[in-house]
């Protein structure tokens, strides 16, 4: 059998995102035919227990997932997380419809070498059959997904040694192509076809370009929310942690926001822009309908605003939960004030309705 990527679907599971900086998790349950954030939690990362995504430090990512866990006060054990777009390998390949599910999968193992540049014993491989090719009905559209084994198997052993079970191992952009089902009703206007979802994290931002709901471009970039963190700390001599805290906060001088801060929020739209060019110049479109901005920095006040005004295109922040109802054990002004960067844990927690 292929080692699988992505496990199928379990009921109630948890979304837990691994990012660069922190844990983030989540439970979502249906409620009265809604959703309802039935638990939700952060814990911050020690420094380098995640390297470009990549874990560094399976230990201290447990501890800190079994952290949040507790604080969260879930009683969900099942687990989702996700590997980032950029270790991952998706293709869409055809094949002969009719074909089950055990003679797909013997067909790739035999021609595995056309689609992967690696060993097939060292990947995680999934594929999922997509509809028929257009214009011929003898053959289907098979998505493909390949990724080292010790990628993804990092990031189970993490959970397990949290003591929890991992039963989700998912795609960082298919889980923000799920959560976009929730912001699509608040993006104003008629035709609305092809949306930017500007994932500006910590360090790593990510551009999803979507076509009628799904996804057809990612892109990764190093830039991120902490380098607005090391200008405060070399402008006034601080340390990290006291200039994550000001930068949340306040209490900086009087000079911060024309020297700092403006400054900075004009770097994120030059870096929305040039984005936006890349994918343009790489694909068949010229225009996006919408941006929406994710991440923990896209909630810097006003930058949706510059954005709309300087590149032209309705922008808002996300926010997944603006439907949705609360549970108890969740602290509302929490969860809307970290809404915006929880759009992969959003996804993950969905696969609950899968």
């Amino acid at each position: 059998m292929l080692a699988k990527l992505f496990k199928k679907k379990n009921k109630a599971v948890l979304g837990i995102d691994i990012s660069s900086t922190s844990i983030k998790l989540i439970e979502i349950v249906e409620q009265n035919g809604r959703m309802q954030v039935e638990a939700y939690a952060s814990e911050a990362l020690s420094e380098n227990a995640v390297v470009e995504q990549a874990i560094n430090d399976e230990e201290a990512v447990a501890e800190s997932i079994k952290k949040a866990y507790v604080r969260s006060r879930s009683s969900v054990k099942k687990a989702s997380v996700a590997v980032a777009g950029s270790a991952v390998i998706t293709k869409v390949i055809q094949m002969t419809e009719g074909l089950s599910s055990d003679e797909m999968e013997n067909q790739i193992r035999v021609e595995a070498d056309q689609y992967i540049p690696y060993p097939l014993e060292e990947v995680a491989l999934d594929f999922e059959e997509q509809g028929p090719v257009e214009g011929n009905d003898n053959l289907v559209n098979v998505l493909l997904a390949a990724c080292r084994k010790e990628t993804v198997e990092l990031r189970e052993d993490a959970i397990e040694i949290a003591g929890l079970e991992s039963s989700v191992v998912d795609i960082e952009a298919f889980c923000v192509e799920r959560a976009y089902q929730l912001l699509e009703s608040q993006l104003e206007g008629e035709n609305i076809d092809t949306v930017a979802i500007m994932d500006i994290g910590a360090t790593m931002t990510t551009l999803n370009v979507l076509h009628k709901g799904g996804i057809i471009y990612t892109r990764e970039q190093m830039f991120g929310g902490r380098q607005l963190t090391e200008e405060i700390q070399r402008r006034y001599g601080i340390s990290a942690q006291e200039a994550m805290k000001a930068k949340l906060e306040g209490g900086l001088p009087d000079d911060y926001e024309t020297e700092i801060l403006e400054p900075f929020k004009e770097s994120v739209v030059q870096q929305v822009s040039r984005s936006l060019q890349f994918f343009y110049s790489s694909s068949q479109y010229n225009d996006v309908d919408y941006v929406i901005l994710a991440g923990g920095t896209s909630s810097l006040e006003g930058l949706a605003l510059l954005v709309q005004e300087k590149i032209g295109t309705p922008a808002i922040v996300a926010n997944p939960f603006a439907d949705m109802t609360l549970g108890q054990k969740v602290n509302a002004q929490m969860l809307a004030n970290d809404a915006p960067g929880l759009l992969v844990a959003c996804g993950l927690a969905m696969r609950s309705f899968d």
